[in-house]
């Protein structure tokens, strides 16, 4: 399903999107608060879109690219995964352009996955980040999502244990 805000087009992922992705996901900088050690193989790239693609075809995740409407350059990217249907949850993830941040991208585009959440069958979206990672926590908290649990350790990323803070929102 295509998503469309005031100035943004989210669209769902497909497997030509892998090379939009690849400068993101091999951005140090970008993924600096992600659980994952940034991707320097385009092919690794290409490989883990192939596998969410799968996941949505299975129904457990969906994922978005995020466009300019007026231009359709590519932005950022969101998705709901860990969707868990008896439970009406999906755990909340985004990511967009250093050089787009403090544009309101990011609010926007979140703004329009959890309307389509609350519009669909899901009532609880939860959100997970890496603590430092203070642009994330601020938007979340603006969206009316609230500190539920300090995840100590969290994440194990480049040889350390990574503390991490989770966000929850009742639709």
């Amino acid at each position: 399903m295509i998503l469309e805000t005031e100035r943004l087009t989210l669209k769902p992922l497909v497997a030509e999107d892998a090379p939009l992705i690849y400068p993101f996901l091999s951005d140090p900088e970008l993924m600096a608060h992600w659980d994952r050690a940034p991707l320097e193989d385009p092919d690794e790239v290409a490989a883990c879109v192939v596998g969410q693609i799968e996941d949505m075809q299975a129904g457990a995740a969906l994922y978005w690219t995020i466009r300019l409407s007026a231009t359709g350059d590519f932005v950022g990217a969101c998705e709901f995964v860990e969707i868990d249907e008896r439970r009406h949850r999906a755990e909340l993830r985004f990511i967009v352009a250093r050089e787009s941040w403090g544009r309101g991208y990011a609010h926007e585009a979140v703004t329009a996955l959890l309307a389509h959440a609350a519009a669909s069958d899901l009532k609880h979206v939860i959100a997970r980040t890496q603590v430092g990672d203070a642009r994330a926590e601020k938007l979340l908290e603006r969206l009316g999502f609230k500190g539920a649990a300090y995840l100590k350790g969290q994440v194990d990323r480049d040889g350390e244990r990574r503390d991490g803070r989770l966000f929850d929102l009742e639709l």
